[in-house]
């Protein structure tokens, strides 16, 4: 088939920077910058890549969007230092060119199983063996479609298939050099200009044709993310939404609860609105926001009901799990850190214990009411006692008799009986402490 320009008469090369997690942020970025190049006519869309992994729905759409293009599609893993990883490889994989600077690394996309922990790698990397060493069923199906599917696509361009697949498998890297000898990536170059010196007059079949790039004198047209989108996109992480969420739900909670409080409120429902965000960038698991809210529930009923915990252990299990399926990430990306989940879930489970211990205690203390609540309280002398006169208790005048003889205005005493309206009290002792109100009653 004839080779066409890609494209224009003065060619334009599109330059887009895929940096950091994968998620639907940069899906739709990568998605306007194809749209862009596409609508621009230009030569190529250059994507400069460092990232380590995130989202196998993101990952995929990407990736279907980059075969789909009708402009050819080179991912550029640079600067030096940085890495295709995990989703990052597979991106690479799917370019129709693929190029790494040097000090670039690309691999480890091992599946990542819920919660983040990762299973040991099969080290012969065959299918039986992971079958003998992980009898986990799930696990195995996930290992052989993530493995399938990089293989198809390092065999779409003509790359390394059985080390693609070692990746995937036994979760090995391999520096630009390396990549290059053994065919993972087609070249390394040094920096942009060195690429689009590198890229010129070579030839790209795609969708039926074939594109001669005019690289090397071509114009350089950038394209990044917004400030708004860098903003969505440090918000969209699993951890950092688990945390908003659980302080709206805590901080709206005490703001309804106890309404004169306002700073509570605001903190709450600021965390809800950046909660919010994220979770509207990220796969939520309805089930997980669900049992979180169900923990919270159950903590707070506890205090209430006299289950004597029963419910704050579930409320515990039930957090656990929510945290855990909380954001569905798929394989290659984690969810919520476990052990940031169990700090949290224990930190609040040991606010709520502590709270339904008081609660408890004071359900089991004697309820007093009337006279009974003036015994023990403190008070003072106003009118000395000789043997009647009259002591300031609990904001009041009473009247009050004294069997310790004759007390001067100003001694402190103690209610030991009421009669009526009449209180009978004793001296405080100078080893006691006298400015502590009574078990039962607050002094004045």
């Amino acid at each position: 088939m004839p080779a066409i320009p890609a494209r224009a008469a003065e060619p334009h090369v599109l330059v887009a920077t895929l940096t950091g997690v994968i998620n639907p942020i940069t899906d739709n970025y990568i998605s306007n910058a194809v749209d862009r190049a596409v609508q621009g006519h230009d030569t190529a869309l250059i994507i400069a890549m460092d990232t380590p992994g995130g989202l196998d729905t993101s990952m995929r759409d990407i990736i279907k969007m980059m075969l789909s293009a009708p402009v050819p599609v080179i991912v550029f893993v640079s600067p030096s230092g940085a890495r295709a990883a995990s989703a990052g490889m597979y991106i690479t994989e799917a370019a129709d060119l693929a190029v790494m600077a040097p000090g670039t690394n690309i691999g480890s996309a091992h599946p990542v199983s819920l919660g983040g922990s990762n299973p040991a790698p099969n080290p012969s990397g065959s299918p039986s063996a992971a079958a003998t060493a992980a009898p986990d069923i799930e696990s195995i199906k996930v290992e052989n479609d993530a493995a399938a599917y990089a293989r198809a696509l390092a065999t779409l361009h003509h790359h390394n298939a059985d080390w693609v697949e070692k990746a995937v498998r036994q979760s090995i890297n391999a520096p630009a050099d390396d990549a290059v000898k053994l065919g993972v990536v087609d070249f390394e170059s040094r920096d942009l200009d060195t690429l689009l010196q590198d890229l010129d007059g070579r030839q790209v079949v795609k969708g039926g044709h074939t594109y001669s790039l005019q690289t090397a004198h071509a114009a350089v047209d950038r394209y990044d993310l917004s400030g708004f989108d860098q903003f969505l996109q440090a918000l969209a992480d699993p951890n950092l939404v688990y945390l908003l969420f659980l302080l709206a739900i805590i901080g709206i909670g005490f703001w309804v609860t106890h309404p004169g409080l306002v700073i509570p409120g605001v903190v709450g429902v600021i965390a809800g609105i950046l909660a919010a965000l994220s979770l509207f960038n990220l796969p939520i698991n309805i089930a997980g926001v669900i049992l979180i809210l169900l923990a919270i529930l159950l903590f707070i009923v506890d205090l209430k009901a006299v289950t004597h915990g029963v419910l704050t252990t579930g409320g515990i299990i039930a957090m656990t799990l929510g945290g855990l399926l909380l954001i569905d990430t798929g394989f290659l990306s984690e969810a919520v850190n476990l052990p940031l989940l169990l700090f949290t879930v224990l930190v609040i489970a040991g606010i709520f214990v502590f709270i339904l211990q008081k609660v408890i205690a004071a359900r089991r203390q004697p309820y007093a009411t009337g006279e009974e609540s003036m015994i023990g309280s403190i008070g003072t002398v106003r009118e000395p006692l000789d043997p009647k006169g009259m002591v300031f208790v609990n904001g009041a005048l009473w009247q009050a008799t004294s069997g310790a003889g004759t007390l001067p205005a100003g001694t402190r005493v103690r209610v030991v009986k009421v009669d009526g309206l009449r209180l009978e009290v004793e001296p405080v002792s100078a080893r006691e402490p006298t400015d502590v109100p009574g078990p039962q009653a607050a002094s004045s």
